[in-house]
C-alpha cells in the first residue's frame, strides 16, 4: 500500500466479480486521508452514505464527495449538472493547496457512459501535476485511483487505460485468501537513457566544417537554379544551340524504295 501511495498519476485497481476491489479503494483512500491529503471522490456505484460507511470522522471530513450515484443520467441537473465527463473535468481546475488524490469508482461505470478516448483524454488531464494557486510554488502530485472490473471491458479500452497508468494492481487470491500484485511500474519523471545509434559504427558519419560548407554550396544537376532559367531564356551571342550530327555506317540501308530490302523477306 505504501509502494502505491508513493506514485502520483493513474493507479488502476484491477478487480473481478470473484475479488471485490472496493475495500482496497478505500483502505487507499483512508491512508491518503490519515497523511493529510484531500480526497476527491466520484462516486458512481454505490450511494455516498454507503460509501462513507467505515470511516471515522477524522477520515470524512477530508473527503468531497461528488455523486453520480443519486442522478446517474442527470433527469434532475441538481447533483453534477453537467454529467461525468464534466464532473471529470471540473476536477482539473481544483485549488485544493497541497498533495491530493482522486478517487474514481468506478472507472468502469464512467467507460460505459463515456466514450474511451474522451475518458482518457480527461485521466490525463487529472494525472497531470498541478501547482498551487498563483502558481509561484513548486507543483504538487495528484494521484488517481481508478477501480476497474476488467471483466467487463474488451481488450482495447483495457489496453488503452493501462497504457496511460503509472501502475497497475490486480487483486486475486487463493483458498480464500486475497492479495494483490502490482503489475506493473512507471515510476514518474524518470529520464530517458540517450543511445546513439552511431556510437558503434566503423566509418565516419558525421562531416567536418569544410565538408558542410562544400555540400551546402554545391548545386545538383536537377535543381533548377535562377542562373539556369536565365540561360534559357536568354541565350548569350556565342551560346551554341543543340545539333545532332549522323554519319551513316556500311549496314545502314538508306534505299527509299525499299526500306525492307536488308529484311530478305
Amino acid at each position: 500500500m505504501e509502494s502505491v501511495l508513493a506514485l502520483g498519476g493513474l493507479v488502476l485497481l484491477r478487480d473481478s466479480v470473484e475479488w471485490e476491489g472496493r475495500s482496497l479503494l478505500k483502505a487507499l483512500i483512508k491512508k491518503s486521508a490519515l497523511c493529510g491529503e484531500r480526497v476527491h471522490i466520484l462516486g458512481c456505484e454505490v450511494s455516498e452514505d454507503e460509501f462513507r460507511e467505515g470511516f471515522d470522522a477524522s477520515v470524512n471530513s477530508r473527503l468531497i464527495y461528488h455523486d453520480l450515484f443519486r442522478d446517474p443520467l442527470n433527469w434532475s441537473g441538481e447533483a453534477l449538472p453537467g454529467g461525468p465527463l464534466e464532473a471529470l473535468q471540473a476536477m482539473c481546475k481544483r485549488t485544493d493547496p497541497g498533495p491530493v488524490t482522486i478517487a474514481l469508482d468506478s472507472l468502469s461505470w464512467l467507460l460505459l457512459h463515456l466514450p474511451c478516448p474522451a475518458l482518457c483524454q480527461a485521466l490525463c488531464a487529472l494525472s497531470q501535476q498541478h501547482s498551487r494557486p498563483g502558481g509561484s510554488s513548486p507543483v504538487e502530485p495528484v494521484r488517481v485511483l481508478g477501480l476497474l472490473h476488467e471483466e467487463l471491458h474488451g481488450p482495447g479500452p483495457l489496453g488503452a487505460l493501462s497504457s496511460l497508468a503509472q501502475a497497475e494492481v490486480t487483486l486475486s487470491g487463493t483458498m480464500g485468501q486475497a492479495s494483490a500484485h502490482i503489475l506493473s511500474w512507471r515510476p514518474q519523471q524518470r529520464p530517458a537513457r540517450q543511445v546513439d545509434p552511431t556510437a558503434h559504427v566503423t566509418f565516419n558519419l558525421h562531416l567536418s566544417e569544410s565538408e558542410r560548407a562544400a555540400k551546402d554550396s554545391l548545386t545538383l544537376p536537377f535543381q533548377f537554379s535562377s542562373e539556369k532559367q536565365q540561360a534559357l531564356l536568354h541565350p548569350g551571342p556565342r551560346q551554341a544551340t543543340g545539333r545532332i550530327f549522323y554519319e551513316p555506317d556500311a549496314y545502314d540501308d538508306l534505299d527509299q524504295e525499299d526500306p525492307d530490302d536488308d529484311l530478305d523477306v
